[in-house]
């Protein structure tokens, strides 16, 4: 299997860079995340392309308690030799997500806890979420890096139930925390009906908004980071991202982690008009956020097929270069997914097939949509179409499909001087992304004068010479198509 890649650096395992969230441009942005998320810059010193990117995160005592949640998590390098690890480093933050499901009142928060350097103080002290004392909680990790390692303080992660990978080989830049438990008992209120789970809705394509399990909207990777975002101060100190500390902080920056999760709730939903689900955050009083754990619950409901699960070939779930049903498991059990029985269950060539068959169609029907979006990363695409679609390529790639499936990905892109992604093409032929009259609204084509007329984008009708013309521009060419106009 070959080595996972960066879609900036293609040497890199992050999904996009985390420092090209431009703001979060789209209106919905403010509502779900309190605030646009700002580049993250890297640590005074460090060059973030020498980064080592295998750090530690230790886990504070009694994780699941609400003192546990409120204790911030400590960023160190796993291996010193190999260079240090900062939080402020794009290429090496780490971040953690909590949920929290009360059975009783059938009522499920969010809480995510602080990282910050190990030796450092956060610069406003977490808040103390407040919850029932039978509540269960879930934690999850997302990781800027390659490879995330979690560690304990005494008996965290044994109070925990976290899940790093299968025996020395971690997953990379995910793991989790009693989400199992979390999972089974909140699916279990939703049986119940204690717990509502909003339907996923009607996208503008007609079809049910994506899920966390949609093949347009998966990756190589699929479900392995969070929506987490942090307060950065100047003098490089974190906070918890709320509107308290943002006053306090007022020069602060928000930062976030690389993730298929935001990808959906924050550029593709508001693309489609779907709006992801969220819940009340237990640290920003008055404000619901999006969670990992809330998309999978919601995918595990609504998602009709086929269904995205994780395949055998995620690079994630690999020991070395070889399949791992085992390892595949432990993943899955993290975001709610069935349990393979077997490799059939779990099979490569039908991931792959669905990305094709079911993932770029849905993709390429949704370009008037997506091409006019924001893009999440623009050292990788110029819009949220092209965006998506190189992720596609890349990993169609990554997952070995062509190998798979005995044929070359028919979804290409062009790319400019810098490697973005400009444009689409399936089959060798562009993509239009103005519903197929091949103009694409991004870059529309100049006005043209016509007998004196001007016709906006030369795409139109017009009267020439008694005629009727539908006059259409392309590679600096005026094309009519006239009928005589009846007397």
């Amino acid at each position: 299997m070959r080595k996972r890649r960066n879609f900036d650096t293609m040497s890199r395992r992050r999904k996009f860079s985390p420092l090209a969230l431009i703001g979060l441009a789209v209106s919905l942005v403010a509502a779900l995340i309190v605030g646009a998320v700002v580049l993250i810059m890297p640590h005074m010193g460090t060059k973030a392309a020498e980064a080592n990117a295998d750090c530690t995160l230790i886990v504070p005592a009694r994780p699941l308690t609400a003192q546990g949640l409120a204790t911030p998590y400590q960023l160190v390098a796993t291996d010193p030799a190999k260079g240090p690890c900062h939080e402020t480093n794009p290429d090496q933050a780490a971040f953690v997500q909590g949920t929290i499901i009360d059975f009783d009142a059938g009522k499920i928060y969010v809480y995510n806890p602080l990282v910050i350097d190990q030796g450092t103080k956060p610069a406003i002290q977490p808040v103390v979420p407040k919850f029932s004392p039978r509540a269960v909680v879930g934690l999850w990790f997302g990781y800027n890096g390659d490879n995330l390692t979690i560690k304990g303080t005494r008996n965290s992660l044994q109070d925990g139930r976290c899940v790093n990978g299968l025996k020395d080989s971690i997953f990379g830049q995910y793991a989790y925390c009693n989400a199992p438990m979390f999972f089974g008992v909140a699916n279990q209120a939703i049986q119940m009906g204690t717990l509502e789970v909003p339907d996923l809705g009607t996208a503008k394509d007609g079809q049910p908004c994506p899920s966390v399990r949609d093949f347009s909207v998966v990756d190589q990777d699929q479900s392995d980071n969070v929506t987490t975002t942090y307060l950065m101060t100047k003098n490089g100190q974190f906070a918890q991202s709320s509107v308290a500390n943002k006053k306090r902080l007022r020069n602060a920056q928000e930062i976030s982690n690389g993730s298929d999760n935001a990808l959906l709730d924050v550029f593709v939903d508001p693309a489609l008009g779907c709006t992801p689900w969220t819940a009340p955050d237990l640290a920003n009083p008055g404000s619901n956020v999006p969670a990992l754990a809330l998309n999978e619950l919601q995918a595990m409901t609504f998602q009709q097929a086929p269904i995205a699960l994780i395949p055998l070939n995620n690079p994630m779930s690999l020991v070395g270069d070889q399949f791992s049903l085992d390892k595949t498991n432990l993943y899955r059990a993290g975001v709610d997914q069935p349990r393979a029985r077997a490799n059939d269950q779990a099979d490569p060539k039908a991931y792959c097939q669905n990305l094709v068959d079911v993932g770029i169609a849905r993709m390429i029907l949704d370009a008037p949509m997506t091409a006019k979006a924001a893009t999440p990363d623009n050292g990788t695409g110029n819009n949220l179409f092209t965006f998506l679609a190189q992720r596609s390529v890349n990993s169609y790639g990554e997952l070995n499909c062509e190998q798979q499936l005995g044929k070359a990905n028919p979804l290409g892109t062009v790319q400019d001087a810098d490697g973005v992604a400009t444009a689409v093409t399936f089959n060798g032929e562009p993509v239009a992304t103005d519903g197929g009259t091949g103009q694409d609204p991004t870059n529309p084509a100049p006005d043209c004068v016509v007998n004196k007329q001007t016709v906006k984008g030369c795409t139109g009708t017009a009267p020439i010479n008694g005629q009727t013309c539908d006059i259409s521009f392309a590679n600096n060419i005026v094309n009519m198509d006239c009928a005589v106009i009846q007397p």
